[in-house]
């Protein structure tokens, strides 16, 4: 665990340290540390694995961790894992993973967008869900409630439900925007619609109708992309929202001028440019809409291939072989498998000659030959075979 309090300008902290075996080690640890610009003091206990160090700028507890990395004894580390809301882009995974990693004690931050989550190395501790779901808010985005066995039911149809508001939004923005468009391109193609649009109820209200139209299209299902992406232009960190909400708004507020106030416009240029921002909003949620689509079906291939680990493997340990739960078994464990069984993690042959069932892994229909030395996959069948 890490702990760390401030007092006149002075920081304490105290970290969990792995590598310590002996009182050489405590000296070169505290050596170490102590070579560090801005250290006031530092205590390594032997018994207990934690450093206390009380240091001021410009040290920083980076620079400490380094320090002790270096000297081969570092500070413990821990990842946590959040699902992360909002992101659509490689512009979000980039603002993302950079805020994570401004938060004190995080070593690393990565940013699946597939999956939308976050995976965060930290220094055991340090860096607290609520730290990093604050750095994750700050950023423009939001953090979704993290998967258990309660909810894993609720985490697994997260990206169908997204799927399924996209899509709502899309028509929408579509059944709205349609007029707009009839309209106004349906006078430049067909000129005798112009014609009726002008002889029945006048140009101007014709424009006050595409004007009520387009506002609502982008007030409504359009609003997200201006309430994400004006924040994030003012912290200087634009996104795909940012550059849709520019571009869809500058189309409305011109047309808009033209529309109210056309005598502070230059003669010819007063033009109205209200379908292109209902179609900007509208094709863009189409497109999010099928990303969300492939995102949910993607996860329930994934889903579907995690259903064929078995919840039981046959483990040595200590020289007995034991069925323990799968969460049970960790990297390094010898796995038996008998003729028959279903395979219940990756890995290595370490003996024994089989063939093993791989179609519902790779689609191959022909076992393939696994012997010593050979990878081979979780959820895969063994033949007549032992390893």
């Amino acid at each position: 665990m890490l702990d760390q309090t401030k007092k006149d300008n002075q920081t304490h902290v105290r970290f969990q340290l792995d590598g310590l075996s002996c009182a050489s080690c405590v000296n070169r640890a505290e050596t170490a540390v102590s070579a560090v610009n801005g250290v006031d003091s530092v205590s390594v206990n032997l018994t207990n694995h934690a450093a206390d160090i009380n240091f001021h700028a410009p040290a920083s507890i980076d620079k400490i961790t380094d320090a002790l990395e270096a000297a081969g004894y570092p500070a413990t580390l821990e990842t946590t894992i959040l699902p992360v809301e909002g992101a659509t882009c490689a512009s979000c995974v980039s603002h993302i993973e950079r805020d994570l990693g401004a938060v004190p004690g995080v070593k690393s931050a990565t940013m699946n967008l597939a999956n939308g989550k976050a995976t965060i190395s930290h220094v055991s501790g340090m860096a607290d869900k609520a730290a990093l779901t604050k750095a994750i808010v700050g950023a423009g985005y939001s953090v979704a409630e993290v998967p258990t066995e309660s909810t894993g039911k609720k985490a697994a149809s997260r990206f169908d439900t997204e799927a399924d508001k996209t899509r709502a939004a899309a028509i929408l923005a579509g059944v709205i925007s349609l007029p707009v468009l009839i309209v106004e391109m349906g006078g430049h193609l067909i000129p005798a619609v112009h014609m009726f649009i002008e002889s029945t109820i006048g140009n101007q209200t014709n424009l006050i109708l595409q004007f009520i139209l387009t506002t609502i299209v982008l007030a409504w299902p359009g609003r997200v992309f201006f309430t994400k992406g004006f924040p994030a232009l003012m912290k200087r960190a634009p996104d795909m929202n940012s550059l849709v909400a520019l571009g869809a708004g500058a189309a409305w507020l011109y047309s808009t001028i033209t529309t109210f106030a056309p005598q502070v416009l230059p003669a010819g240029t007063q033009n109205v440019y209200f379908e292109s921002a209902a179609l900007i909003v509208t094709l863009i949620l189409v497109g999010r809409w099928l990303e969300a689509r492939a995102k949910g079906r993607a996860g329930d291939a994934i889903r579907h291939l995690m259903d064929l680990q078995p919840e039981t493997a046959r483990v040595e340990r200590d020289g007995d072989i034991r069925e323990v739960a799968l969460e049970l078994v960790r990297a390094g464990d010898v796995v038996h498998v008998r003729p028959g069984d279903r395979l219940a993690v990756d890995g290595t042959v370490l003996s024994g000659k089989s063939w093993i069932d791989e179609s519902m892994v790779t689609g191959e229909s022909i076992p393939v030959e696994k012997s010593e030395g050979e990878a081979v996959i979780g959820g895969t069948i063994n033949g007549a075979g032992a390893l």
